[in-house]
């Protein structure tokens, strides 16, 4: 690394604010080995076959819900442990990686081929992926989760309350197959077309969502999942509104 980039890095870091006494001894003292790992975990595939984020993103996604399990472990006691796994799918998700890496400019300090950020989901999947990959870089750093829940859990507990205020809280698929077993009908059935071939497109995928026969929901979106987790959130909005039990 050249100066520059060094202190590109440090710069950054420090724009974390993550309030740990081995954080900041790292920024003092410019740790170059810790920084080198740093600077590993900012660097996409694309840019450098060598040296890049893959190895620490790997690492990164078992840190990641290690650190989300001990934020539910000592903030929400009270929740079962299905309530528990189902937050925690939503905390460490692509989706909320991608808006977290967003939020912290991440794409200013990366480094990337030309071609990778070509277009919104492509982008929103490297900046999930790289954040991933600072996750594991920190636990290397510091050999423990100390410094990540330092970190995250401040974000994390402003986004629980926003998931847990939610009407159906958590994944809104499982919520509307509850609903009809608890009606003891058929399970919800998804029929999805693909409407795109363009990689990214928010209305590749259109999918109508029958219940009995009955269709209760369309929607468009970016992959399969998306489309259906779109069409549910839907489905339970209707069913709330017309005061279906």
């Amino acid at each position: 690394m050249n100066k520059k980039r060094v202190e590109d890095i440090v710069t950054f870091l420090k724009s974390l604010k993550i309030n740990s006494v081995r954080f900041n001894q790292l920024l003092k003292d410019n740790n170059l080995e810790k920084l080198k790992i740093i600077n590993e975990a900012l660097t996409h595939s694309s840019m450098s076959k060598e040296i890049n984020h893959e190895k620490l993103e790997f690492f990164g996604d078992a840190v990641l819900r290690l650190s989300a399990s001990e934020f539910i472990e000592n903030n929400f006691q009270n929740m079962n442990v299905g309530e528990r796994s189902e937050l925690r799918s939503q905390i460490v998700s692509d989706e909320w990686l991608a808006k977290f890496g967003k939020k912290i400019h991440l794409g200013k300090i990366i480094i990337v081929g030309p071609k990778a950020m070509g277009d919104s989901f492509s982008q929103n999947t490297i900046i999930a992926e790289i954040t991933e990959a600072l996750i594991g870089a920190f636990y290397k750093c510091f050999n423990s989760i100390r410094e990540i829940n330092l970190w995250l859990d401040q974000y994390w507990l402003k986004d629980s309350k926003h998931i847990l205020d939610s009407p159906y809280k958590f994944n809104a698929k499982s919520k509307l197959q509850e609903w009809c077993q608890r009606r003891s009908i058929n399970l919800p059935t998804y029929k999805i077309i693909e409407t795109s071939k363009i990689h990214g497109d928010q209305k590749r995928f259109y999918c109508e969502l029958f219940i009995e026969g009955k269709l209760y929901a369309t929607s468009h979106g970016q992959s399969h999942k998306k489309a259906e987790k779109i069409a549910a959130s839907k489905a339970i909005q209707s069913i709330m509104e017309s005061n279906i039990n």
